[in-house]
């Protein structure tokens, strides 16, 4: 978090998972960003883009791509993400039976310290994506 924060690599637009933000700061940008485009005279409208299962659908190869390509993580430091999100299985209990382990090959591991902030940077260039069509994108988590 330290080498995204000093380089300014973070989504300025991203709410989530960040010190300092909540849903109610995530909140008052939406509503500012509404009240202000109104007080200009301009059309406002507001889309909701809530990904299902989100953290579930990280794709690891486009994860990596983008760690090397948009925040210059290279070398050992991308070696090492490499294998945190490699070689990871689940499989499903019920009651006592439970199901042959799978690979996974998508998706980050919730609860940990390195999914939300790996989630911020799987979606980062979307916001750059909203911006370049006039839009002003506000994010929380998962939330667009």
């Amino acid at each position: 978090m330290t080498y995204l924060t000093d380089a300014d690599l973070l989504p300025p637009l991203q709410s989530g998972f960040q010190p300092g933000h909540s849903t109610e700061s995530a909140i008052l940008c939406v509503l500012s960003d509404i009240l202000l485009a109104v007080d200009r005279g301009d059309f406002a409208a507001l889309v909701l883009l809530d990904l299902s299962a989100a953290f579930d659908t990280v794709d690891h190869d486009i994860l990596l791509q983008r760690l090397e390509s948009s925040f210059g993580i290279a070398d050992v430091a991308w070696d090492w993400f490499r294998s945190y999100l490699s070689g990871r299985r689940q499989f499903v209990r019920c009651g006592g039976t439970r199901s042959s382990p799978v690979s996974m090959i998508c998706g980050i591991p919730q609860g940990s310290v390195l999914g939300p902030v790996l989630f911020i940077l799987y979606v980062a260039d979307l916001a750059a994506l909203i911006e370049s069509h006039g839009l002003t994108p506000d994010q929380y988590a998962d939330d667009t």
